[in-house]
């Protein structure tokens, strides 16, 4: 009977501790009592004994900011990498004109490389305008491409010019940029400086079809009889074949320029291509052709009928596109005399 009363009075004393407990500290102490004792509930209940601001109620709703990274674009996150209010506003407009969910997901780490190129953000604002697809482009392809440039000796200062200027240089593979400096460095024969230079002052070039830009490359260089050298410092890259062949041809026909000979010489002195092609026109009529803008524009819808003609006849003629080695051999000699054979010759390949 004592047994009975003295079991029932240590229950009560149990349950009175337990509820005065609970007063004290959070839920978390009333699992540990009914839990069996194991490791882990002695650090919970442990963790329960502490100060309120370290227990794991008030730890209970942890702010997402350290949970997940940020991942899009947003006011805050353009905010944290030193966009003005404006500035982001533009940044979210020019973000969401490039295509769709891709570029929400690129758009942040791409803007984060681009910074970390040394562009301030009214630089990157402005690339991104200029070329919203650049939003697109995954980091991992901007850090090949961006490491292919400098390879290329496209180094800091000239790098971000580069991309300042012409951002749709990021836009295009590795691959393709390769093809296209295989073509100068074995088919024009420009050195690796050369080609550098090529890249930095006509960016473009890498998205020009390789067709016509090896053949703009033959015209001067056979038909016009300019050099590598000469080439560079005329920025010849940036015009279509078009443009240099009307000038070049006004001046022939004027008597004004002359294709060199197998030594490289003529009767009479050429102009350069440098001021041939670097000027507007009416510099180029003035100081060059010496002719009227009036001559100058009969002339070319005159020569763009020639053109045209020709285009018809050569495209009813059946070229085969593979040919021997002794047929590109004899192609090649009849290229290096230069004159007006060799250009046609070139053409109809």
């Amino acid at each position: 009977m004592e047994t009975t009363v003295a079991a029932r009075q240590v229950f009560r004393w149990t349950v009175r501790a337990a509820a005065a407990s609970s007063l004290l500290s959070p839920p978390l102490t009333w699992r540990c009592l009914l839990q069996p004792p194991h490791a882990g509930c002695g650090l919970f209940c442990s963790s329960s004994s502490r100060s309120p601001l370290h227990s794991s109620h008030h730890h209970h709703p942890v702010s997402p900011v350290f949970e997940t990274p940020v991942t899009e674009l947003s006011p805050q996150s353009l905010a944290d990498m030193g966009f003005t209010g404006p500035q982001a506003e533009q940044m979210m407009e020019t973000a969401s004109k490039a295509r769709g969910g891709r570029a929400a997901r690129h758009a942040l780490s791409s803007l984060t490389m681009l910074l970390a190129l040394g562009l301030n953000p009214a630089s990157v604002l402005k690339l991104l305008q200029k070329c919203p697809e650049v939003c697109s482009v995954k980091e991992s392809q901007l850090q090949q491409r961006v490491g292919n440039l400098r390879k290329l000796g496209l180094v800091e200062g000239s790098l971000q010019r580069v991309v300042a200027h012409y951002p749709q240089i990021l836009t295009v593979p590795v691959k393709t940029v390769k093809h296209v400096v295989v073509l100068l460095r074995e088919k024009c024969l420009f050195t690796a400086p050369q080609v550098t230079d090529i890249l930095r002052e006509s960016p473009a070039i890498v998205l020009g079809d390789l067709a016509q830009l090896e053949f703009l490359f033959q015209y001067v260089y056979f038909r016009m009889g300019v050099k590598q050298a000469e080439i560079i410092k005329s920025r010849l890259f940036r015009y279509s074949l078009d443009e240099v062949r009307c000038r070049h041809s006004f001046l022939e026909r004027r008597g004004l320029y002359q294709t060199p000979d197998k030594k490289g010489q003529t009767i009479i002195i050429n102009p350069k291509l440098d001021s041939i092609l670097n000027v507007d026109q009416n510099a180029f009529l003035t100081a060059v052709a010496k002719a009227s803008v009036e001559e100058y524009d009969v002339f070319q819808r005159l020569v763009a009928k020639e053109w045209l003609e020709e285009e018809k006849e050569q495209g009813s003629i059946n070229v085969d596109d593979t040919y021997s080695e002794e047929e590109e051999e004899d192609e090649d000699e009849e290229e290096e005399t230069g004159g007006r054979s060799g250009y046609i010759k070139t053409r109809k390949r």
